[in-house]
C-alpha cells in the first residue's frame, strides 16, 4: 500500500512547522502511520547541511553554492527517509521541499529558473508531493513574526524584505500555475483558522485511501504540537 507525500511550503514565518507538527500528531493520534521530517534535513547529513546554510557565518555563500547544498541535503533525504515513508505506506509530512529551491532560489536569488529545476528532478528522483499546502502571508508579517520568536533568527531570515517578496511572488505563481496539485491557505490568520483548512485538504486527499481512519477531524480534535 502506498502511502501520500504532503509538503508544508511559505515564505518565513508562515507557520509551517507549527501546521506540519499539528497535522502529524492528529493523524497519529488516528492511528495513521505517520513519518515528519523537514528540510534542510531530515537526515545525519542533512542536518549538518543546514547547519551551514542557516548560519550567520555563511553570509559570503553564492547563490549557485546554496541552490546545491539545499539538493544534496535533498537527495540524501528522499533516499533515506521521503521514498522508503512512501513506500512502505506512511503518511509523510515534510516542511518544504523542492519547489522552495525554486522559490528561494530562482524566485528571490534570480538563478535561472530552468536550471533549479534540473537540479531538483537530479536531487528528488522523480518523487513529487501528493498534496502541496502553501502557508501564505506578507513577507513583511512573517518576518515580523520571525524576528519575534524565541528561536532567533538565521541568514535567510536577515535578507532583504524585497529578497522575501519576490520568494512570496514565486510560491504564489507556482501554485497559479497547477491548481490541482496546491492548496493556497491564508496563514495571516490564527492557528487554529489555519488548521481547520489544512484538515480540510489533508482529507480531502486521503479520502478513499486504503488506509485512512474511520475518525474525522472534528473528532480528534486539533491543537498545535510545538
Amino acid at each position: 500500500m502506498r502511502g501520500r507525500f504532503i509538503v508544508f511550503e511559505g515564505p518565513e514565518g508562515s507557520g509551517k512547522s507549527t501546521q506540519a507538527n499539528r497535522l502529524a500528531a492528529r493523524l497519529a493520534a488516528s492511528g495513521v502511520p505517520v513519518r515528519l521530517t523537514r528540510e534542510p534535513g531530515g537526515t545525519a547529513i542533512g542536518e549538518r547541511v543546514r547547519a551551514i546554510l542557516l548560519s550567520e557565518q555563511s553570509a559570503e555563500m553564492r547563490p549557485e553554492t546554496e541552490a546545491l547544498l539545499y539538493a544534496a541535503a535533498r537527495a540524501q533525504h528522499v533516499a533515506e527517509v521521503l521514498r522508503p515513508g512512501v513506500e512502505n505506506g506512511e503518511i509523510v509530512i515534510c516542511d518544504r521541499f523542492a519547489d522552495s529551491s525554486i522559490a528561494y532560489q530562482a524566485g528571490g536569488r534570480g538563478l535561472p529558473a530552468a536550471e533549479v529545476v534540473g537540479i531538483q528532478r537530479l536531487a528528488t528522483g522523480g518523487l513529487t508531493p501528493d498534496l502541496r499546502i502553501l502557508l501564505d502571508l506578507p513577507a513583511e508579517a512573517g518576518l515580523a513574526r520571525r524576528f519575534s520568536a524565541d528561536e532567533g533568527v538565521n541568514r535567510l531570515d536577515r535578507a532583504e524584505t524585497a529578497f522575501h517578496q519576490r520568494v512570496r511572488d514565486c510560491y504564489l505563481g507556482l501554485a497559479a500555475a497547477a491548481q490541482d496539485d496546491w492548496v493556497v491557505i491564508d496563514a495571516g490568520r490564527s492557528p487554529e483558522e489555519v488548521a481547520g483548512d489544512v484538515d480540510q485538504a489533508v482529507d480531502r486527499l486521503l479520502e478513499g485511501w486504503s488506509g485512512r481512519p474511520a475518525t474525522n477531524a472534528a473528532e480528534t480534535g486539533s491543537g498545535d504540537v510545538e
